[in-house]
């Protein structure tokens, strides 16, 4: 009888392997054991479809059986080749198929240049390249790490980049030209919602009210992020005055945690995973998650060029199924897991294991003895509702970003591709919801995407006249 290989990257079929965070027993030492899926990551990017054909096939186990135990029970009781044999009865193969390249126009440009910043909010955009959704539409993309905001939008403006990772207002700003020279930007999709933090230093556990706050210096990625815009508007709700009773200052995300600890800055509101890295390394606690202020804000954003879209439109609806094929899997919690180990090597967000899987999962320690359950924590809609765009918008306008007249609802239907989102989710299979403009509880407040002038003017604390 032929000996029975398990030669999957997660080794998905390995009955002795333990629970998902530990040593599997077939490794020299802890280290080699982590190193091992950048290895396969590396050997599997030559087969692309054979990557994908692990995931899924991983997928399909840990929803079949969540625990390992019963995992391990499984494989005991019917072998490897049975297990496999009924793994792949239940492939959800039909999604794979429908990420196959349209065959109504050649791809214009295969060779890609998409950058990326290293948090998790890029999540779809990273895993869509190791996992092969890139290559299985045409495409050869090289994802490019970069350094910070102010680069990824200049490298967008210079064209060294075809593709990006945006914070969600920067195409907003950049087709304003606010803040830089103006250049239309089209939003593809949003690659996460929720996802961000407020972090504070571990020196100030005893003051948990925002009130105490005056005097403070809080850390933000760039100007046009939500998180500037999320981290106002809570202060605002808490009667500072952020341009006048705290400083807010922009620093890249890799390097808020190493500020924190330094004392530079007392928190930040900052992106994932550095508020769970914070808490990682004892230099901060969580004080409240941005979904405690808006469920189900916008974060960051996938987009282009105008110019890219009307020059390549073939490339750019492939890119459009890759990403969306890539947000799909991404949002099921059965996958938050596998989702940390790919993205979590060197090459993309350099960061334990660990700490990537509580912000995924939801599972989490805060930094003040608790382990919190909040599945929402991070998600990946990819929805780009025009109303989105409109809330950006009123916080620009409420906070002097922007003076005079502001056209909402021209600005967001320029710039956010909501009717072709719609198109490509259904292509793929996947629900499409009704309707462009969305209200929104935010702190309390409702927001009506139809009254944003009333909304900017009904706050107390605002820079406008």
């Amino acid at each position: 009888m032929p000996k029975e290989i398990d030669s999957t990257i997660f080794h998905t079929y390995d009955a002795e392997r333990a629970s998902n965070n530990c040593s599997c027993g077939r490794h020299a030492s802890q280290a080699a054991h982590d190193d091992e899926p950048q290895r396969q990551l590396q050997v599997r990017a030559q087969d692309p479809e054979q990557l994908s054909n692990d995931v899924v096939e991983e997928s399909v186990m840990r929803a079949l059986f969540p625990q390992a135990e019963q995992r391990r029970d499984f494989l005991r009781a019917v072998g490897i080749n049975t297990a496999r044999a009924a793994i792949a009865s239940m492939f959800p193969l039909g999604a794979l198929q429908a990420m196959a390249q349209e065959k109504n126009g050649a791809i214009e440009k295969k060779d890609l240049k998409i950058g990326f910043i290293a948090i998790t909010c890029a999540a779809p955009l990273i895993m869509a390249d190791p996992l092969g959704f890139y290559k299985k539409q045409g495409l050869n993309v090289s994802l490019n790490k970069t350094a910070g905001w102010a680069l990824i939008r200049d490298k967008m403006i210079n064209k060294e980049h075809d593709a990006s990772h945006f914070l969600s207002p920067m195409p907003l700003a950049m087709s304003m030209g606010v803040g830089s020279n103006p250049v239309q930007m089209r939003v593809a999709t949003i690659q996460n919602i929720n996802g961000q933090a407020i972090t504070l230093h571990v020196k100030h556990k005893d003051k948990r009210d925002p009130k105490q706050w005056k005097g403070f210096k809080f850390a933000v990625p760039f100007e046009y992020s939500m998180h500037n815009f999320l981290l106002r508007y809570y202060l605002a709700e808490h009667g500072l005055d952020p341009d006048r009773d705290v400083q807010i200052r922009v620093t890249p995300p890799p390097e808020m945690v190493a500020n924190l600890r330094a004392g530079n800055i007392d928190g930040f509101l900052g992106p994932d995973p550095f508020n769970q890295r914070a808490v990682y390394d004892e230099v901060g606690f969580i004080h409240i998650l941005s979904k405690e202020i808006w469920d189900g804000h916008p974060c960051c954003a996938f987009g282009m060029s105008e110019d890219f879209v009307k020059q390549n439109p073939n490339t750019f609806a492939a890119l459009f199924r890759a990403v969306l094929t890539a947000a799909a899997m991404a949002r099921d919690p059965a996958n938050r897991s596998l989702v940390a180990k790919v993205i979590s090597p060197a090459a993309y967000l350099n960061q334990p294991e660990t700490v990537v899987e509580q912000v995924l999962t939801g599972r989490f320690a805060d930094g003040l003895g608790n382990v919190k359950n909040v599945p929402g924590r991070a998600d990946f809609d990819p929805v780009p509702w025009d109303s989105m765009a409109v809330w950006i918008l009123s916080q620009m306008k409420r906070w002097g970003y922007v003076k005079g007249e502001v056209d909402y609802k021209g600005i967001s239907e320029r710039v956010l591709l909501l009717t072709d989102a719609k198109k490509y989710m259904k292509e793929l299979g996947q629900p499409v919801p009704d309707g462009a403009y969305r209200k929104y509880k935010i702190m309390g407040k409702e927001f009506d995407p139809a009254k944003a002038e009333t909304y900017v003017n009904s706050f107390a604390i605002k820079r406008t006249t």
